[in-house]
């Protein structure tokens, strides 16, 4: 076996695997520049994929596709001069290739981003995308900013019609699967039309959980997944409308910031001790909920919602500890569960989500899997940017590429109601074999913890500046012995960092 292919390189952003004597230039995936490849040993591919152009935002880190940037993020909203080229040399066109037929079931980011891969790398592929939701495929994260009146109906999309056209895809709404044949390679539809197949990759999604409390199907209890959520929610809004939002995690915090600048007024109920308990410590969730609550939002923590109370209409929630609290409207964002039913009742192995390998295809040779549906090595993400990179490594290997998806790292970069925060790590050290390095500056506040002289955890609140040395520091165990040496503070520690990069 030759060097290039006995040799492959990982991407530590999104974990998708280059092969050959040297990392490229750029991540096809996600864009990244060769420093964030580290040598990774894994067997050999058939081919190497072609390099699209990508531009990333500077301010949140979004990626996106194109021969040019935005004219604005679609995430955060920043202009095209906030946009810096992941890749300078555009792909050379797509391959003849596949020329067989790829169905996407599931038209969310992850279902998209195949279908594109398959264009890119095959001309000839007869590739069919179905969607559940009567719309074009949507900025599912975008709903909040929807919410907020930041973006209006026609900001989204993530094409526009012609876009799918121009591309060969054929995107279908409001068709429903109602079952796979594995061996007859076929799906069956709501209204009982068949699709074949050569190769099928879900896309599916997830839907809300509801925790199972009387009165959840009330009038004006609601979830947020959708647009036609969103729409209803909108509908319902006014000045002096009494919300609560069942759940402190990132959408519990983006709705009830989009409904407070609509002037609601919005409780937000914990069942923890703080806010964003799986990224935050302690002290990042009290700082963080000093700013929530400045906007006008009401916090309860450590409250659980009893019952839902009313006739039809939604009229107040009782909490376990025997408090009410009205509300006209209620919004429940405790969490989302794998839409992996059609998977197991077509035969595939499934957990928490289908479970994949490294190149995404599941236990049936021909069925890929990529989202939130997907279960890789034990985790299911849940979040845009690894269902943005597992369609795309889906979409490469369903078209007869070779890419395989090594995981995420464990880091959590996050933009909560305008306040910029990243974690990484076990940020919950376990006994007093761990240094923390702790500070408040300025309303921000950093935390740094350290063990046998390698920083094993971090929070950044406020500056996420040095996000991206701080995780490479922590997962390629930089050796930090001489600084901690100097009993250093905060801003020791950052200066570090920064050397660092």
């Amino acid at each position: 076996m030759s060097d290039a292919q006995s040799t492959s390189w990982i991407c530590t952003v999104c974990g998708y695997i280059h092969y050959g004597p040297e990392p490229p230039d750029c991540c096809p995936v996600c864009g990244s520049t060769k420093d964030y490849f580290e040598l990774h040993a894994q067997v050999s591919p058939s081919q190497e994929p072609a390099s699209p152009t990508r531009w990333r935002c500077l301010n949140c880190g979004y990626v996106h596709f194109g021969a040019s940037p935005p004219a604005r993020c679609p995430v955060c909203g920043a202009a095209a001069d906030r946009f810096e080229p992941l890749a300078i040399k555009a792909s050379a066109g797509t391959q003849p290739g596949l020329r067989g037929k790829v169905v996407v079931v599931g038209a969310g980011i992850a279902g998209v981003s195949a279908a594109e891969a398959v264009r890119q790398a095959s001309s000839e592929a007869e590739i069919i995308l179905l969607s559940k939701e009567p719309c074009l495929p949507y900025y599912r994260l975008n709903l909040t900013r929807y919410l907020a009146g930041e973006v209006g109906p026609d900001q989204l999309d993530l094409h526009p019609a012609s876009w799918y056209e121009a591309h060969g895809i054929q995107s279908t709404h409001d068709v429903e699967v109602r079952a796979i044949d594995l061996e007859d390679r076929t799906l069956t539809l709501r209204d009982g039309v068949e699709h074949s197949y050569d190769k099928l990759i879900l896309s599916a999604g997830a839907h809300p959980f509801v925790p199972p409390f009387p009165g959840a199907n009330r009038e004006n209890v609601t979830v947020l997944r959708t647009r036609a959520h969103a729409d209803a929610i909108l509908a319902t809004c006014q000045p002096g409308l009494r919300c609560v939002c069942i759940g402190g995690g990132l959408l519990g915090l983006e709705t009830a910031g989009a409904l407070a600048q609509r002037g609601v007024k919005v409780t937000i109920l914990e069942g923890h001790g703080w806010l964003l308990p799986r990224q935050l410590n302690q002290k990042a969730g009290e700082l963080l909920e000093g700013y929530v609550t400045s906007l006008g939002i009401s916090i309860r923590r450590q409250a659980r919602a009893q019952e839902l109370l009313g006739d039809e209409r939604v009229r107040g929630a009782l909490l376990q500890d025997d408090s009410t609290i009205p509300a006209d409207l209620v919004v429940i964002a405790t969490g989302v569960r794998s839409n992996s039913y059609l998977a197991r009742i077509a035969g595939l192995d499934v957990n928490r989500g289908v479970i994949v390998d490294n190149t995404l295809r599941t236990s049936h040779p021909d069925v890929f899997a990529a989202g939130d549906v997907a279960e890789h090595r034990g985790v299911s993400y849940g979040t845009w940017a690894p269902s943005q990179f597992q369609g795309t490594i889906a979409g490469m290997n369903a078209a007869g590429l070779r890419a395989d998806f090594a995981g995420i790292p464990r880091s959590n970069m996050l933009k909560v109601l305008g306040v910029d925060l990243f974690s990484i790590g076990q940020i919950h050290p376990g006994d007093a074999s761990y240094e923390v390095i702790e500070e408040q500056i300025d309303g921000q506040y950093f935390y740094f913890v350290f063990r046998d002289s390698y920083m094993v955890s971090a929070i950044l609140l406020g500056d996420t500046t040095l996000s991206a040395a701080v995780k490479q520091m922590v997962e390629k165990r930089h050796d930090c012995s001489g600084i901690l040496q100097r009993r250093p503070r905060v801003a020791q520690i950052l200066e570090f960092v920064a050397e660092g990069q």
